[in-house]
């Protein structure tokens, strides 16, 4: 018996060693980028959208990216096949990670963004009062993270 508790003792030290992260709980996080394209502000603002989402996905959180206001012309620029936008690579390997998108209907079309998102494909969402719900991520312990 005393083997066994060291031994098992000695599994969980080198789990947690090697593999830190291994008992902790996953979250859930919506991100909302509102920022826009036409400052230097807006571009910082969609970079770390952007790189926040990706490294709560590396750690194994569920991580949904809202584009809403005038962060849906960030989505409108990052799905358009002609874009040479640099931002467009991390864009394509969140989704791919799993990184559930949501683009606000009502925003999409105030910033005149939507006939080119509905031509790229694009689902947009009016859930509430033509926008995402944020009660629907919230009642589902979605923690929220406006940027």
């Amino acid at each position: 018996m005393k083997r066994f508790i060291t031994a098992a003792l000695l599994v969980a030290l080198v789990t947690v060693s090697y593999f830190p992260n291994a008992f902790a709980e996953s979250g859930k996080y919506l991100i909302i980028l509102q920022a826009g394209k036409e400052t230097h502000e807006g571009m910082a603002r969609a970079v770390h959208a952007l790189l926040y989402s990706k490294e709560l996905r590396e750690h194994g959180h569920e991580v949904v990216l809202v584009f809403d206001g005038a962060g849906t012309e960030w989505v409108s620029e990052w799905t358009n096949p002609q874009t040479d936008d640099k931002l467009k690579v991390v864009y394509e390997e969140l989704r791919k990670s799993g990184v559930i998108q949501v683009i606000c209907d009502f925003c999409a079309t105030a910033f005149k963004v939507k006939e080119n998102l509905k031509t790229q494909g694009q689902t947009l969402t009016s859930e509430y009062q033509g926008h995402p719900s944020i009660a629907k991520w919230a009642d589902q312990g979605y923690q929220i993270v406006v940027i």
